[in-house]
């Protein structure tokens, strides 16, 4: 290695360390800043954060507790929290569980770095820095992707969920109950048929019998479960409860431009698989077709030419 090589690699080395000091560091220092204005606020010299009640180690906890300041850095649009809920990952634990994964990857990154800088002696020194980078970037990154996949996942199993969830407002409301009263009765019977959506409402449930306005309540789910089909329900549900009037006509209708917008999405799905089904056709079967019902004539030929060259 030249002078000049090692001199770049060590001055990236050093800017890197330096780097990851000053992050630490701010991340110090406004994890202080926070604690002493809750103190202000609260009064209380003793704040316990979400994960105290938690019966989870002590060393879990400090990770937690750093992927939450980690957030609080990078995240200032509330991405994560929303994610979390739309995950279903409302507890304390499970929040401590993702919050630790996500320090626990920047921790991987960081001695994995470590071992290439110590161990890497067939790697290009000009690669060093950049691998180093590409692994805390993974570090960072993979946990939001997995929070994103799970929270994707649920999203579609609500929305699957969406049209069964109509029908049963509609036959509940037709029975005279009112809507915190169908609320209650889908969380106490309809568990079984619609766990997501259940389980949504539950909490729902839970801030009305806290005093909360059922309109505000169901604008703040839409907005946290970001399920179109879902939103649309609530919202001629906030209407009807908001201006009053015949709620079984507005449900229905709204069934049927959902089931219409799914019947097309079907078709397009379809078209889609019918299209491929015909590149495989055409890549795979038609050749095997053809030597199957050709290779017989062909071989014939093949086989008369060869017996007219050898008589001549």
């Amino acid at each position: 290695m030249s002078a000049a090589l090692f001199a770049l690699v060590i001055g990236a080395a050093v800017l890197l360390a330096g780097a990851t000091l000053i992050l630490l560091a701010h991340l110090a220092m406004r994890s202080r800043q926070e604690r002493v204005l809750e103190r202000r606020v609260i009064g209380d010299p003793t704040i316990r954060d979400e994960f105290s009640d938690t019966s989870e180690g002590e060393a879990l906890k400090v990770f937690a507790r750093g992927g939450q300041r980690l957030e609080r850095l990078s995240d200032e649009n509330g991405e994560t929290g929303r994610l979390l809920l739309q995950a279903g990952w409302r507890g304390a634990r499970a929040r401590l569980l993702f919050y630790a994964f996500r320090s626990g990857m920047l921790l991987l990154a960081g001695l994995l770095a470590l071992v290439l800088w110590t161990f890497g002696e067939g790697i290009k020194p000009l690669m060093l820095p950049l691998y180093t980078f590409a692994l805390f970037a993974f570090g960072f990154l993979i946990p939001i992707w997995v929070l994103r996949s799970v929270a994707g996942t649920r999203r579609a199993r609500m929305a699957r969920e969406v049209p069964l969830f109509i029908h049963l407002l509609v036959l509940l409301f037709e029975a005279g109950l009112s809507t915190r009263q169908a609320f209650a009765s889908l969380v106490r019977e309809g568990r079984g048929v619609l766990p997501e959506l259940g389980q949504e409402f539950e909490g729902v449930l839970r801030q009305l019998e806290a005093g909360g306005d059922i309109a505000d309540v169901l604008k703040g789910l839409g907005t946290a479960l970001d399920v179109p089909d879902l939103e649309g329900v609530l919202g001629v549900l906030r209407q009807v409860d908001k201006y009053g009037g015949e709620i079984r006509e507005p449900l229905l209708e709204a069934l049927a431009v959902l089931e219409e917008r799914r019947g097309l999405d079907l078709r397009e799905r379809v078209n889609l698989v019918s299209g491929r089904m015909t590149v495989v056709m055409v890549l795979f079967f038609f050749p095997a077709l053809l030597i199957f019902v050709a290779g017989p004539a062909v071989v014939s030929i093949l086989k008369a030419m060869a017996d007219v060259a050898g008589g001549k």
